[in-house]
């Protein structure tokens, strides 16, 4: 986008740039986080977009974002798999990190998966553990940098959005009760959004814990907002690569080679919830 708030017509032309490569109809979008961009391997006849390629879309440039659309079928379901998402941290406003989100939806999509690697403030979790998201805290969007800031395009959705019910119960349910069938340890939690890049101090962690956050990250809060103004239904899943420091004289410190080692033992887990709950869903 030449500017930074929303133009209909930039994600119309990019919609149309990405229909004229593909054959199918997308009806889930997925949204593959920090190291989980492997997922994408597992698309039967996947088409390949490179974001660059994408008119209108801007370019992620954080560790591990491949930066590429893939659109195929996954468990039987046509998908669109963001490989690694856009953040505000890299200089985006709210409305271009979204951009891809409101072109999932002028594509056909009715669901949308999201996936991040968060920091665990919940002490009963684990490195490792994958959090269903049932809430958030929106700190940037109290602020000032909602997405859904700016003219009023009714074609794309409501002026005003709730979000009482922001990530489907019903996929929570259903999201929760796999994740039992398989024994993977799973939780239910809130997640805070904070703009990053720099991770949080230990005062800050006491903070989000004291006002009932469980997991904290720099990213997914504005995709899920545009999502339901767009009328998606949404499931988010964190993977927790790393626990959030509480105290200011601890010996630990948060880095990023943490979160990828851990990654290493989330991906198996994410991969199988993501491929039986693609099976649940019913369109057309």
């Amino acid at each position: 986008m030449s500017d930074k708030l929303l133009d209909y017509d930039a994600i119309c032309q990019a919609a149309a740039f990405i229909k004229q490569k593909i054959t199918i109809t997308p009806s889930v979008g997925v949204v593959l986080g920090s190291g989980l961009g492997v997922i994408a391997e597992e698309v039967e006849d996947a088409i390949i977009i490179p974001y660059a390629d994408i008119p209108h879309f801007c370019v992620s440039g954080a560790p591990s974002h491949k930066g590429q659309l893939c659109i195929g079928m996954l468990s039987g379901v046509p998908v669109v798999l963001m490989q690694g998402r856009i953040h505000i941290y890299e200089g985006y406003s709210p409305q271009q990190v979204t951009f891809p989100i409101r072109v999932m939806k002028e594509l056909g999509v009715e669901t949308l998966i999201i996936t991040n690697a968060a920091g665990g403030i919940n002490k009963s979790y684990q490195v490792a553990d994958l959090v269903l998201i049932e809430d958030h805290f929106n700190l940037v969007g109290m602020a000032g940098l909602d997405p859904t800031r700016g003219p009023h395009m009714p074609q794309i959705g409501a002026r005003f959005t709730p979000l009482n019910k922001a990530y489907d119960p019903e996929y929570i349910n259903t999201a929760e009760q796999i994740a039992k069938t398989h024994q993977i340890k799973i939780h239910r939690g809130v997640y805070a959004f904070v703009v990053g890049p720099c991770f949080e101090t230990p005062a800050e962690i006491r903070f989000l814990s004291m006002i009932g956050a469980d997991a904290v990250g720099m990213s997914t809060v504005p995709e899920v907002m545009v999502a339901r103004n767009a009328g998606m239904k949404v499931l988010t899943i964190s993977a927790i690569t790393n626990m959030a420091i509480h105290d200011v004289n601890s010996t630990n410190i948060t880095t990023e080679e943490e979160v990828w080692e851990s990654v290493v033992e989330i991906v198996p887990k994410l991969r199988t919830l993501l491929a039986e709950f693609l099976t649940t869903l019913k369109y057309g």
